[in-house]
Order: structure tokens, then sequence, then C-alpha cells
């Protein structure tokens, strides 16, 4: 769980990079940091989203055996699978843009899902 939360921070600092230079102009062509579902989340950019996501599961990594603890991990990994999921399908059929740190955070948010509902259950 620690290395996919690793990769999910990487690929959000990378992205959130792009965004912050995309923003002062520097990203020149079409990306995917300028598309309108880069920012679903009251115009800030996703990335920067996942940053704070991917911290939680490292944070309640020594607790996920307490019932309430779990139960806000697996919300919080529904919600980040729920989005990906509709990225994911934006990047296919509406942005048609390549963004292999895309693929890559989406395939991180549907396994920590996967880790949560059938690996770390709390007694």
């Amino acid at each position: 769980m620690l290395l996919l939360c690793g990769a999910g921070l990487y690929a959000s600092a990378f992205m959130a990079n792009k965004s912050w230079r995309a923003a002062r102009g520097e990203v020149r062509g079409p990306s995917v940091v300028k598309s309108p579902r880069a920012k679903l989340f009251g115009g800030l950019p996703n990335s920067i989203v996942g940053l704070a996501y991917y911290l939680g599961p490292v944070a309640s990594l020594g607790f996920l055996d307490r019932p309430v603890v779990w139960d806000a991990a697996l919300a919080a990994a529904l919600a980040a699978a729920g989005t990906s999921l509709y990225l994911a399908y934006s990047l296919l059929f509406q942005t048609r843009r390549p963004c292999p740190y895309c693929w890559a955070s989406h395939v991180v948010n549907w396994l920590l899902l996967l880790i949560l509902l059938f690996g770390l259950r709390p007694s």
C-alpha cells in the first residue's frame, strides 16, 4: 500500500508541476492539464487533490485495524476510484490525449480500493 501511495504521490506531483507551468503559460500545445476536467474540485487542479489523497492512506496505515479509520479510508478510496473512472472515460472519449501519469494514478486508485476491500479489513 505504501508503494502504491508513493507512485500516486509521484504522479500527482508531476502533474501538479505541469498544472502550475500551464497556468504560467509555459506548456505549449494541448495538454490534459488545460482541459476543464483537470479541475473538478472548485477550480483546484485534480493533482493537488491527489497529493492530499495519497497522504491519507499513508497516515492511516497503522490504524486501519480500527473500523472508523478503515471506513474513512474506504470512503476516500471509493471516491478516488469513482473520480478515476470518470477521468479515465474522459481521457479515452473526450480529451483524447495521452497521459501516462493520469493512467498511473487511476490504476493506483483502483488498486488501493481493491486492497482495502479484499486485503485490509479490520477484525
